[in-house]
């Protein structure tokens, strides 16, 4: 079970660049910057800035987008970013990517993303030419006219965020992960039986499975876990009953057994923002209760 948490979108009291060595030296398997670009004064950093900058003061720890917004950015610039990344920190990206999470936001229309409708062709499109043009192979861009870049790059796993059916046919046949969110072990069971069905449908490996959630482990709990499980329910329009399924809380002890149920529900790797203060000791909990879950599986 690989353990990975996001770095905050705000400045939340430490720089990103300490909050990285912070878990690099607790033991995470990656550390993740969420794309949360919405331009109505909503908190949020260029993910591909924030790990550039981690980069340069780590040397083990991965480095994830979670998840980036793929139609909102063209192709060729991010497969630049992508494989400057890449030399930049030794290899160590991992590249989540979804449709966005936040189309018609003034952000998205000011940096011209793609219509509702048009998300997924975009984002096919762009999957299709990532490879290629971060391993330095040409790729007919502009009919004519051939786009190769230099240096080239090993491709990063590329891991597809969205919990829809499109999402996972998109993740077997892009994808070598599919990474859902805001889910219960329980539903995440029945989704990873309908991963590899589809998988075998379409005749192909079935991708690993890295799990996207919210913890909440330190400081006043009880009323941040009201709040999230509120706005679940007013913004995602979830049933108050899914809704409390979402949060991760209590004690070490209790997040442990939280992390073998995803795994006994098909997660291979389990990413969670830490909400409700106090970030580097929320950390420090997390990686006591995947310890106390490894030593359990062992």
């Amino acid at each position: 079970m690989q353990i990975i948490t996001s770095l905050p979108a705000d400045d939340s009291g430490l720089p990103a660049i300490a909050m990285a060595c912070h878990l690099e030296a607790l033991g995470y398997d990656a550390v993740g910057m969420p794309d949360l670009l919405i331009g109505d004064g909503t908190p949020g950093f260029d993910p591909t800035l924030v790990l550039a900058a981690v980069a340069a003061v780590t040397s083990t720890i991965k480095l994830e987008f979670g998840v980036l917004s793929l139609p909102l950015r063209p192709a060729a610039w991010l497969a630049a970013q992508i494989q400057t990344l890449q030399h930049l920190s030794g290899g160590r990206v991992v590249l989540g990517v979804g449709l966005g999470g936040f189309p018609g936001s003034p952000f998205w229309r000011a940096a011209g993303g793609a219509p509702r409708g048009e998300r997924g062709r975009r984002a096919d499109a762009a999957l299709e030419l990532l490879p290629r043009l971060i391993r330095g192979e040409p790729a007919e861009m502009i009919p004519g006219e051939k786009v190769v870049l230099a240096p080239a790059a090993p491709v990063p796993p590329i891991l597809i965020g969205g919990n829809s059916e499109a999402a996972m046919r998109r993740a077997v046949a892009y994808g070598d992960g599919w990474t859902p969110s805001l889910i219960s072990p329980e539903d995440l069971a029945g989704k990873a039986a309908r991963l590899r069905e589809i998988a075998h449908e379409l005749g192909r490996p079935v991708p690993a499975i890295s799990v996207g959630g919210h913890a909440f482990l330190a400081g006043d709990t009880a009323a941040a876990v009201e709040s999230f499980v509120r706005s679940l329910v007013d913004v995602h329009r979830m049933s108050p009953e899914e809704a409390a399924s979402v949060p991760v809380t209590g004690s070490p002890a209790q997040v442990a057994e939280r992390l073998a149920a995803y795994a006994a529900a098909g997660a291979d790797a389990v990413g969670l923002g830490l909400d409700g203060g106090d970030w580097p000791r929320q950390a420090e909990l997390l990686a006591e209760a995947r310890a106390l879950a490894v030593g359990q599986q062992g």
